[in-house]
């Protein structure tokens, strides 16, 4: 069945909406670039974002993104003590090991400090030390991240290790699927996000003379951007410098990536400077309220033969910054007649908004009001009015 494309052309031009000009522009050296606004699914700037890339450190983010899930189900406790295998230790211990959260052979470590060990000081030892707890094995959790890849529809991401170790490329991403990972840990798990993503510091492990490690959180973003909370950094000799960032601001929240980069002070000047171009050439525009009707849907063979469709939220349009008065696209899609029952709050079609030569932005409708299905009788002189029809 063919879906339908409803064209609004009266709701547009009967309010007044800022002109559609071009993107604002911005430039940046990272060969791999992404930018997406959660507030209204616009995605603000591309680059190669399909490119297959090496994620380095930014695969704990999956890893991290594992445990939050099964804390949130009770299947995990943040007080659930973890032990760390001497071989495992030795494996991931000293400079060759890269990052470090300076855990100790045969020390039992709470969920939650791993969590902060992997999370603020990218601890490539805190990462295996927690996929064996959870799973047995990395191998085995390797197979958990892949699993949950699949489910959030990162179609062109492989997980062959808990904290994105160089593998010969069984490890691989894209731009978007990070964007992707990161939506869906701040969407799924909001609570845990908060807690875990925009700690300045964190300190474990002693010197030689007994003083206590205290680590900064490897975000370029804490501390210069406004509303800056999250994500993660990564850097391996074949990816470069990369990172997955977000940060909320008047209620928009932004979810950028950039891969490649040649430095670290270079990722933290590009950084920030994406995430601020983000914010200010960009303006978020309220389009429909919570609940607020815009079309009805046709059904089939329920107890309606149409059921509303609505906002499930407060829908906004991202535009760019500062410009005149003018008109824009609006079009409702849905795959129908919509077949009943249908539930009340049920996505069934999509608002997509066209805005001059940025990609269409989509938002979900859902179902104003339940429907039944028809009875028997309704069905056999719906049948009958098909067949004469």
């Amino acid at each position: 069945m063919k879906p339908k494309a409803l064209l609004f052309g009266f709701f547009a031009t009967a309010l007044t909406w800022p002109a559609i000009a071009a993107a604002p522009p911005f430039e940046t050296p990272a060969p791999v670039a992404f930018m997406k606004d959660l507030s209204s699914g616009a995605i603000l700037y591309a680059k190669d974002p399909d490119r297959r890339i090496p994620p380095a450190s930014m695969a704990k983010m999956m890893t991290t993104h594992i445990a939050f899930h099964l804390v949130k189900r009770g299947e995990l406790k943040l007080d659930q003590m973890c032990t760390v295998q001497p071989e495992t230790w030795k494996q991931w211990h000293g400079p060759q090991a890269g990052s470090t959260m300076f855990l100790s052979p045969g020390q039992q470590v709470s969920v939650r400090n791993l969590l902060h060990g992997i999370v603020t000081v990218s601890g490539n030892d805190a990462s295996v030390v927690l996929a064996e707890c959870i799973a047995g094995t990395e191998p085995a959790f390797a197979a958990l991240m892949n699993a949950e890849a699949k489910r959030l529809g990162m179609t062109n991401s492989n997980f062959g290790n808990s904290n994105g170790w160089p593998d010969e490329g069984v490890t691989y991403t894209t731009a978007r699927d990070l964007t992707t990972l990161a939506r869906a840990t701040i969407e799924e798990t909001p609570k845990l996000y908060k807690e875990f993503y925009d700690q300045e510091s964190f300190t474990w492990g002693e010197t030689m003379s007994g003083e206590p490690i205290t680590q900064p959180n490897r975000n370029p973003l804490l501390g210069k951007v406004a509303g800056a909370d999250g994500l993660k950094t990564g850097h391996t000799e074949a990816a470069g410098y990369g990172f997955t960032g977000s940060a909320e601001q008047n209620g928009r929240r932004l979810i950028m990536v950039l891969a490649g980069l040649d430095s670290y002070g270079q990722r933290v000047d590009e950084s920030t400077r994406f995430m601020n171009w983000g914010f200010r050439a960009w303006q978020s525009q309220p389009l429909l309220t919570k609940g607020e009707k815009i079309a009805d849907a046709r059904v089939q063979l329920g107890s309606e033969d149409k059921v509303g469709l609505v906002a499930p939220r407060d829908i906004a349009v991202t535009i760019p910054a500062g410009i005149s008065r003018g008109n824009m696209s609006v079009k409702v899609v849905y795959d129908g007649p919509v077949k009943a029952p249908i539930k009340a709050g049920q996505h069934i079609a999509n608002l997509v908004v066209a805005t001059g030569d940025t990609e269409p932005q989509t938002m979900p409708l859902v179902a104003a009001e339940a429907v039944d299905e028809a009875g028997f009788f309704d069905r056999i002189m719906a049948g009958f009015d098909h067949f004469v029809g």
